[in-house]
């Protein structure tokens, strides 16, 4: 049964020059995308890769209603199922997003629930709630050789550096050093961190075109030095998770080497494993 149906599919591809997308460009990343698939790959995952590819050159973007499943079912010329399961693949990933009703939406860091996604410090007592900011420094810089690694820079390429505190109801909770891609994210100045009062995701989202879709963190325990004891308000030597973050986006690109010190006196770190 999957060989026939990845038989009618080649065929499709073969015999369509294209396929229109939402807004009724060619989809020809698409095509490519099925063409350079493995033939073993089961048939959802291969209409998985064909949505992706959608997201990943912003064919469709944060927020936007993907078309439904019989349109993409009838467009990838698959069943509505094969379709579901794709979706559903991309939804467990947190790339899209089901709402009863109105359809598959792309993923955003603009909605409540996703701020919490990335943000793993929660209150040991009340509801979580995101952060106040305080900026530091903001400047650009020639990578260093560990940042240069995570983001797969060569040495000395230029990247921003930026470092802030975070505090929860007036409280410094967490301090942060981040080193992002120059080449990417020109323009995130000092004055616009500043005035920018949502999740800082949100702002690369919008304004940089730059979607975290994973992280990948090593936390581990420290003691504060004398740089964390003023910022934290806390005495030189007072425990503190350290989590350093390396965060990608779509193409398992990394754009993000982050590295915080949190403070958890009355806050603690939780992840979920599914």
């Amino acid at each position: 049964m999957v060989k026939s149906r990845l038989i009618s599919l080649i065929s499709a591809i073969s015999t369509k020059k294209s396929y229109v997308n939402m807004n009724g460009a060619d989809d020809m990343v698409g095509q490519k995308a099925l063409a350079a698939s493995p033939t073993l790959s089961p048939l959802y995952q291969q209409i998985k890769m064909l949505i992706l590819q959608n997201l990943q050159t912003a064919q469709w973007k944060p927020g936007d209603l993907i078309p439904s499943e019989i349109e993409l079912a009838s467009r990838f010329k698959v069943s509505q199922g094969t379709v579901r399961k794709a979706i559903d693949a991309l939804a467990a990933e947190n790339l899209v997003i089901r709402r009863q009703g109105k359809g598959t939406f792309v993923a955003t860091h603009h909605e409540a629930r996703a701020q919490f996604r990335f943000l793993r410090l929660m209150p040991n007592e009340g509801e979580p709630h995101y952060p106040e900011n305080r900026i530091i420094e903001v400047k650009r810089i020639r990578a260093p050789l560990e940042a240069a690694r995570a983001l797969q820079l060569k040495a000395g390429d230029s990247v921003v550096y930026l470092k802030r505190v975070q505090s929860f109801s007036g409280a410094p909770t967490i301090v942060e050093e981040l080193w992002l891609p120059g080449t990417i994210f020109k323009g995130l100045t000092f004055e616009r961190l500043n005035a920018y009062k949502g999740p800082m995701y949100a702002l690369f989202e919008t304004e940089f075109s730059t979607h975290m879709i994973r992280a990948s963190e090593k936390v581990r325990a420290v003691c504060a030095d004398q740089g964390a004891s003023d910022l934290l308000e806390v005495e030189v030597g007072t425990p503190l998770l350290s989590v350093e973050r390396i965060s990608f986006t779509y193409g398992d690109k990394p754009v993000e080497l982050r590295k915080g010190l949190y403070l958890s006196t009355s806050h603690h770190y939780r992840n979920e494993l599914t």
